[in-house]
């Protein structure tokens, strides 16, 4: 396996600049050679599966390499077994059955922890979908079962692979803050001492604001992605009467990963120390600044003569209709079709995707701008 670079390209005898992604991997085999005399072989296919990752949301190179030497290596393991990549579904899954055994009980530097054999069948499976679809694989080696699944207060089926294995679950490995650490960060923060008391060395702006937000993260466990884009309205009200019991704090499917909805929990001491931010420190910061939402009025300015460009257009364009709407606003041009473009479409299309890709921001008006912004970049690039 190598790492694809560009670098002096102009002496590969080729006609144009390579469109490999820069660091993508690249399956070799011994010998070099990628056909026989009278077909391809499947490291092609594997080739051509990872440059497709990009299209389906896997943008990172360290996602890349984990998928190539995931590849890689059960092509290994088959090829000592004289079954080919590509064999129908019996002989794929006597070699699935070796593999699992040899990753389990072999060699004990060969085997693998059961989240590592996890993420390897994903791969796997992903693969044999995709050249399955391609018309590449009869079929894959993987069985699976029908399963309910529940987010939040949706449910869906969906397949289990039979092939997955058990693990702990996650609160076994959760390691918890010590309570002495966590006072001692929220002091911090709010530029006191250990003790409690003014610490007349802190230099810090904001100091309610920082302990508030400490205090938020440290007792609902929020991820990085949903506390960074977390919204005021977003914020649970807090009960009428202190309780000792948790309060429910819902994450909202825009900022939790995978675009899942759950529910997590906050304290009774943490949600009023948040509430009292939002009602008194920060109305006092913001009393002096002259900074006001562009409104109506602006966002007209600044779309005139203008077609404005959203990655689903049919989505946006109907919130900002409803918005007008709710403030007695009938007609608008920001409502009328003509002036919006999608962005998703010819997305997918240059992708060669066969559904809709997703924009993949920060699923915030900032984030979501940005990614579009940048998704025109490599469309438009030459």
């Amino acid at each position: 396996m190598i790492f694809f670079r560009r670098d002096g390209w102009q002496s590969w005898d080729v006609k144009a600049r390579p469109v490999i992604p820069e660091g993508m991997p690249v399956l070799v085999d011994d010998d070099l050679r990628f056909d026989d005399v009278d077909s391809e072989r499947p490291v092609v296919a594997m080739n051509r599966w990872l440059r497709e990752l990009p299209t389906v949301g896997a943008l990172a190179q360290s996602t890349w390499e984990k998928y190539a030497r995931a590849v890689r290596d059960w092509t290994i393991f088959l090829t000592q077994q004289q079954i080919p990549v590509f064999a129908d579904r019996k002989l794929l899954k006597v070699g699935l059955g070796l593999y699992a055994a040899f990753r389990a009980a072999g060699p004990v530097h060969r085997r693998f922890a059961a989240s590592t054999w996890n993420q390897h069948v994903s791969i796997l499976a992903a693969f044999y979908r995709w050249a399955v679809a391609e018309g590449l694989a009869q079929a894959e080696p993987f069985t699976y079962r029908a399963a309910r699944g529940v987010f939040g207060d949706a449910a869906r089926e969906v397949q289990v692979n039979l092939a997955i294995r058990r693990q702990p679950k996650p609160h076994v490995r959760i390691k918890y803050l010590e309570r002495d650490f966590t006072d001692l960060l929220l002091c911090a923060l709010a530029g006191r001492r250990p003790d409690g008391t003014p610490d007349p060395r802190c230099r810090g702006r904001h100091l309610g604001r920082n302990r508030a937000g400490g205090h938020l993260a440290v007792a609902t466990g929020l991820r990085l992605q949903e506390f960074t884009n977390l919204l005021v309205p977003e914020i649970p009200p807090l009960p009428a009467r202190r309780t000792e019991a948790p309060i429910p704090f819902p994450v909202p499917a825009g900022v939790a990963k995978g675009g899942k909805p759950r529910t997590t929990w906050i304290s009774y001491d943490a949600l009023a120390e948040l509430h009292q931010y939002l009602r008194l420190e920060r109305p006092a910061f913001a009393a002096g600044s002259d900074w006001r939402p562009a409104g109506r009025a602006g966002a007209l300015r600044v779309t005139k003569d203008r077609i404005v460009l959203a990655y689903n257009a049919d989505y946006d364009r109907g919130v900002i209709t409803a918005d007008c709407h709710r403030h007695g606003i009938r007609r608008t041009r920001l409502a009328d079709l003509s002036h919006w473009a999608d962005v998703m479409v010819p997305r997918s299309d240059h992708a060669h995707s066969r559904r809709w890709l997703r924009n993949g921001g920060g699923h915030r008006a900032l984030g979501d701008v940005e990614q579009t912004r940048q998704h025109l970049l490599r469309m438009t690039a030459p």
